[in-house]
This record gives C-alpha cells, sequence and structure tokens, in this order.
C-alpha cells in the first residue's frame, strides 16, 4: 500500500488540508478577471461565476473521496482509473502525471515566481530565481515527509494569512467603487450568456488542485477518513478566498481599469496602496507561489513513485531514502521541471495535456458510477455526498470543458492524446519484462 517507511508518524489532516490549499492557489485567481470582466461587467454574476466553480469543484471532492476511502493508495489517477477500469487506464494516466502532469505547472509556477519576484526588485533574473526556488524547495522534499510537512504548513499559512490581509485592507483602506454584489436586472443575461459558459471553464482551471490530497493517501494518517475532510476543508477555504478576492479587486478597482488586464492583482493593489501596490501584491504572489511549488513537488513524485511498486522497469522509483522520501522520483521531476525551464517549453505542454488531464478527471468521477452499479458491495468508508447528481454535474462541466478545448485548440488536445496512446505502448513493453512482483500490489 505505498505506507511510509521510516519516516515517523504519517500525514495529519492540516498538512495535507495545506497541500490541497497551495495546490490549488495559484496565478489563476490572481489573472482571470480582466478577461471575465469584459464581457460581464456584472459583480453578482463575477462572483456568481466563482461560486458555480467551486461548487463543481466540490462535487469532484466527494467523488474522489469514495475511491480514495476505498482504494487509499497515493498516486490519485493512476490508483483510481487502474482499479475502476483496467491497469492499463491508470497507467496512461499516471504516464502523463509522472512525466509532464506536475513537472510543466512547476516550472510555469517557478516562472510566474521570477517575474513576480522581479517587479519587486527590478534587477533580479527571472529564470536563475526560478531554477532556484525550485532546487530549494525539491531539497526540502528530500529531508523526508516531516519537514516536508513543516515546510507546507508554514508556508501555506503565511500563504493564507497574506491573502487574508490584502482582503481586509483592500476593503477598509481601498475606495469604493459603484458596483453592486446583490442581484440587478440584466444579470440573468450575464448568467446564461456563451461568455459566462466560456468563463467557467478558466474558473475551472483556476479551481484544479482541489484532488491534490489523493496522491498522498498512502501517507496520510486513519486515510479513510482524513481524506475526505482534508479535500473538503481545502477546497471550501480556497472557494471562500476566490470569491473574496475577486470582490475585493472588483470593490476597489474601476471595471474599466480591470477590463481586459491579465496582472489584475498589480491593477487592483495599485488602487489600494498606490505607487507600492504593485510591489506588495508581486511579493505577496512570490511567498503563494513557494507553497504552490512545495505542493506540486511533494505530490507529482508519488505517481512515479507508485508506478515504480508496480512495475518493475520503473522499481528505481519506489525507492525511498531513509527520511522516507521516494528521492529518485523528486529528482527524477525536478530533472523536467529544469528542461522545461531551460527551454521555455512548459506552456507549450500545459497546452497540450489539458484535455488529457480532464479526460483523466472524467473518468475517474465516472468511475464511482461505474463502480456502484458493477460492484455496489465493496466496502465503501466513505460515500459520495449528494450520489448521483454530484458525479452527474462535474462530469456535465469536464465534458463541457473538454468540448471547449476540442474546438478551440484541436491540436493541442489530440496531441495530448497521443501523449496519453503512447503511454499504451510504454504500458505494453513494460508488462513484457518479468513481472510479476509488483503486480499484486494492485490488488491492495
Amino acid at each position: 500500500m505505498g505506507r511510509l517507511t521510516g519516516s515517523g508518524a504519517g500525514v495529519s489532516v492540516p498538512v495535507a488540508t495545506a497541500i490541497v490549499v497551495a495546490d490549488m492557489i495559484g496565478v489563476g485567481v490572481f489573472t482571470s478577471l480582466g478577461f471575465q470582466v469584459k464581457d460581464i461587467p456584472s459583480g453578482f454574476s463575477i462572483l456568481l461565476l466563482w461560486t458555480v466553480g467551486g461548487i463543481v469543484a466540490l462535487c469532484g471532492v466527494f467523488a474522489y473521496s469514495e475511491l480514495g476511502a476505498m482504494f487509499p493508495r497515493s498516486s490519485g489517477e493512476y490508483n483510481f482509473l487502474g482499479r475502476a477500469y483496467h491497469p492499463a487506464f491508470g497507467f496512461l494516466a499516471g504516464w502523463v502525471s509522472a512525466t509532464v502532469g506536475f513537472a510543466a505547472p512547476v516550472a510555469l509556477a517557478a516562472m510566474a515566481f521570477g517575474e513576480y519576484a522581479k517587479s519587486v526588485v527590478p534587477d533580479l533574473p527571472p529564470i536563475p530565481l526560478a531554477i532556484g526556488v525550485v532546487w530549494l524547495v525539491s531539497l526540502v522534499q528530500l529531508t523526508g515527509v516531516r519537514h516536508s510537512s513543516t515546510f507546507q504548513l508554514i508556508s501555506t499559512i503565511l500563504k493564507v494569512v497574506l491573502i487574508v490581509a490584502f482582503l481586509v485592507a483592500g476593503f477598509v483602506v481601498g475606495a469604493q467603487q459603484p458596483i453592486a454584489f446583490t442581484p440587478q436586472p440584466g444579470d440573468l443575461a450575464h448568467i446564461v450568456s456563451a461568455p459566462f459558459a466560456i468563463g467557467l471553464v478558466f474558473v475551472m482551471y483556476s479551481f484544479s488542485g482541489w484532488n491534490a490530497a489523493t496522491y498522498i493517501i498512502g501517507e496520510m494518517n486513519t486515510p479513510q477518513q482524513s481524506l475526505p475532510r482534508a479535500l473538503l476543508a481545502g477546497t471550501l477555504i480556497v472557494l471562500v478566498l476566490y470569491v473574496a478576492l475577486n470582490a475585493v479587486f472588483l470593490y476597489t478597482t474601476p471595471v474599466s481599469a480591470l477590463a481586459g488586464q491579465l496582472d489584475v492583482a498589480s491593477v487592483a493593489g495599485s488602487a489600494i496602496f498606490g505607487n507600492l501596490g504593485g510591489r506588495i501584491v508581486g511579493a505577496m504572489i512570490c511567498v503563494g507561489l513557494i507553497s504552490s511549488i512545495s505542493a506540486m513537488m511533494w505530490i507529482g513524485p508519488r505517481v512515479m513513485m507508485t508506478m515504480g511498486e508496480d512495475i518493475p522497469a520503473l522499481r528505481v522509483f519506489s525507492k525511498r531514502s531513509v527520511s522516507g522520501a521516494p528521492a529518485y522520483a523528486v529528482l527524477f521531476q525536478l530533472a523536467i521541471a529544469n528542461l522545461l525551464l531551460f527551454t521555455r517549453s512548459f506552456e507549450a505542454v500545459l497546452d497540450f495535456i489539458q484535455f488529457a488531464l480532464l479526460f483523466c478527471s472524467f473518468f475517474t468521477v465516472a468511475g464511482v458510477i461505474k463502480l456502484r452499479m458493477t460492484d455496489p458491495d465493496l466496502p465503501r468508508p466513505y460515500r459520495a455526498w449528494g450520489y448521483p447528481f454530484t458525479p452527474l454535474v462535474f462530469l456535465l462541466v469536464t465534458a463541457f470543458m473538454m468540448y471547449y478545448l476540442l474546438t478551440e485548440r484541436p491540436v493541442q488536445s489530440l496531441s495530448g492524446m497521443l501523449v496519453m496512446l503512447a503511454g499504451l505502448l510504454i504500458y505494453a513493453v513494460f508488462r513484457r519484462r518479468p513481472a510479476a512482483a509488483g503486480n499484486s500490489s494492485h490488488r491492495e
């Protein structure tokens, strides 16, 4: 089951919650509003948009919690799809996650860290900073779960405290704009419009990461109880912060100044704090990105680690250090993130894996429905709240997002599927090797 070896106590609910919060809050919430408000100039409709995004994420949380409590093993979709359908399907998801699924977002977050640090201290070089922060966080991960837990908890608490301080300052110091957060005439037209639906796609990207704790289930104390609590608490915290952040942006800054702007947080920061605003916001985002990179450098290698437990050819990645860290898996993800940073190819990689990641989460949630029908007697320590409606809501929204990506970015989406299918070939090659010791771990 991939339990800890030689690393002391497992991961607590507060640390698992911190991983969820840290993985979710990246730069998305600080950059999305400018494009939404251009087509939806309504305070109520914008806040509703972010609330709906949070509710859809919660629908995913309920489904993943049921699967995680049934199959408490680290690695997220690799474990769930392998158990709900076939090990080959799990391998496809694991192949994407273990190679670029986490390394590309790590590289993007590190690059954003470099750019925001430059806004605080203009002479700082972004690329060396980006590489430096990834190495620093990776070294923490290599010291083992106990130190990783402490670092994750402190950095995430600091991130949330800074965001709350920004929110309080915005509402106390900021000059109120003529915008209403209660329903107004015309809001219904905004809510049923195409821009609202498209805006939801980008809001959902900002909420991605709500499933983060499923990648470390095997390291959690009492996972059947802890996982649902961590996923639910983390997602609810982020939902409240996201709605509050967008409210403070709209409350303090004229809509005309926000419309079409990428860096809405800096625009709002300048409106609240004057000339220093950009630097204050830049520093806040930098601190927040450290905790995001830490979460992804923790959970990503657990996919390769678990694959190494099952597949003899990848056995080296399953090895843990004396402190309990899957050292080779961490170094593997570090190497890919560095390669993506050096080649500046992480944005292109993110473009073509988005469809594949949605595809995996869609079938994971569908797996809850499938298992309820095919294996109704399997022990379910946690049952998805609101079943079957909550999984169906998640599936409908995710299907819409996949349709949007296929029509708007067909080449990238199909490229992502080809990367997954390449995983099938690799799976077939690996499975031909003398097998067997690893195969048994799929049976728990």
